[in-house]
């Protein structure tokens, strides 16, 4: 039998470079007749909306189901659209345990520099269009980049995918909003947002006035990274080498604080899916170079990470930022339940998706529309939480800890796992209209106090 286990796995080894799922069905029935035991691994498990499940390889696999898994190059956002939630959160459920046998995926996808395209919101709304290597020189030639805040946005998945696109747009158009920026032309805007942006405007003219600010001053600065557009299929996507995008990108934001003298204390790093992952590892690279941490980086739903590299971690964590938070809406789907943050949001409490998505990639790009709502002037506590340990726990008002907001206005004392109940459709959040605020990011903004003390960078 150890003979025989051997000579497979062997054999296997030789037919990685030919069919990788054809080496996990072999290694994963292989590891299943080594261990033999019916008790490791507890599917039903997976769908208990607790928050201390841990995750482990199970005994549900077998040769059937591993042959019946369709080839990597065939797995795409497009079919996982078409498959119900549940249906689509079970293939990557099968994909993720069997590329942890073996390290069968390793991290060898680095898109270069020059493929990573991305813009710029210029104060007219135009896009100011950049690739990575090319983004500081653009940066440079911008007036008063830098004297707020400055919002870096890291996309994970492809525009071509209507959900992902749909996201985005929403989650820019809000900073151009937050951030005084002219919209693009209204005929991009449906019905239901051309209220929405009416209603804000209104809103952010009449704090404006009490804060005598002139309608026309920009506040602050948006970088839309499309990280996403260079990853073209699944394979693509599960050996994406996530140290080496994270240390290229914390590359040049070394440049913009050293060359273009934006200070770290006004960076705000937000990264969506497997981008929340490359933010992290940009946030630690920025901190090696330099000594400093960025203020804050929010993860919205980051994903598994299935191209692992050996005896070494990855991804995001905690102590990437002076401030990390997480906001996960499939964390049985194209998410992860694990926690990563500071504090770790999780809406309906951890499961595969959330109310009104029909499929992984809709629960996975809610995330980033929750957080879209709550950057639109006067929605920034549109999303109250309360800590707590599951699901069960929040409804039956057992929560503890004080009550925390999910999306921009995330106080950063919060610690811990966050539950909160949210809409089936826009508006998502429970708490409309929400409370106002005398200015944009008040509940943190510890830079300014410290950058008034200590003398401005620019000089």
């Amino acid at each position: 039998m150890q003979y025989n286990l051997v000579r497979c796995l062997k054999q296997s080894n030789l037919e990685a470079t030919m069919n990788p799922l054809r080496t996990l069905c072999v290694l994963a029935c292989l590891l299943a007749v080594a261990m033999g035991n019916p008790q490791s691994g507890n599917r039903s498990g997976r769908r208990s909306n607790s928050l201390d499940n841990v995750e482990q390889p199970s005994n549900w696999v077998n040769p059937r189901e591993v042959e019946e898994l369709p080839n990597l190059k065939e797995v795409s956002l497009k079919k996982l659209q078409e498959m119900s939630l549940e249906e689509g959160a079970t293939l990557l459920d099968k994909l993720y345990h069997l590329s942890q046998f073996n390290h069968v995926f390793k991290p060898d996808y680095t898109p270069e520099p020059s493929q990573i395209k991305g813009y710029i919101v210029g104060e007219r709304g135009q896009k100011i269009e950049f690739n990575l290597n090319t983004l500081v020189e653009k940066v440079k030639r911008q007036q008063k980049f830098g004297d707020d805040e400055v919002t870096i946005f890291i996309q994970g998945l492809p525009e071509t995918n209507t959900q992902v696109q749909k996201a985005t747009r929403k989650l820019v158009q809000a900073y151009q909003q937050r951030y005084n920026l002219q919209p693009y032309a209204t005929n991009d805007y449906s019905n239901e947002e051309q209220s929405q942006r009416s209603s804000s405007e209104e809103q952010q003219t009449q704090r404006r006035k009490q804060n005598g600010e002139q309608d026309d001053t920009k506040t602050g600065d948006l970088i839309v990274i499309q990280l996403g557009n260079a990853i073209e299929d699944f394979e693509q996507y599960a050996t994406l080498n996530i140290e080496r995008l994270g240390e290229i990108i914390g590359n040049r934001l070394v440049e913009l604080t050293n060359t273009v003298n934006v200070p770290q204390e006004i960076i705000h790093l937000i990264g969506s899916g497997p981008a929340a992952h490359v933010a992290g590892v940009a946030g630690r690279q920025f901190t090696r170079q330099t000594g400093h941490k960025l203020r804050r980086i929010t993860a919205l739903d980051p994903t598994k990470i299935y191209g692992k590299p050996e005896e070494r971690l990855t991804g995001l964590a905690r102590g990437d930022a002076d401030f990390v938070d997480a906001i996960h809406t499939s964390a049985y789907g194209m998410g992860t339940s694990q926690r990563l943050a500071n504090v770790d949001f999780f809406p309906n409490g951890p499961s595969t998706g959330v109310p009104g998505a029909d499929n992984v990639v809709e629960a996975a790009m809610r995330a980033t529309r929750y957080f879209a709502e709550s950057v639109r002037p006067g929605n920034e506590r549109n999303f109250p939480s309360v800590a707590a340990s599951s699901y069960q726990e929040y409804k039956q008002n057992k929560g503890y800890g004080k009550r925390g907001y999910m999306g921009i206005a995330t106080d950063f004392d919060l610690q811990g796992d966050y539950i909160l109940q949210v809409n089936s459709k826009s508006p998502f959040g429970r708490s409309t209209p929400a409370q106002k605020q005398t200015g944009y990011h008040q509940v943190h903004q510890p830079w300014r106090q410290s950058t008034s003390n200590q003398g401005s960078r620019r000089q």
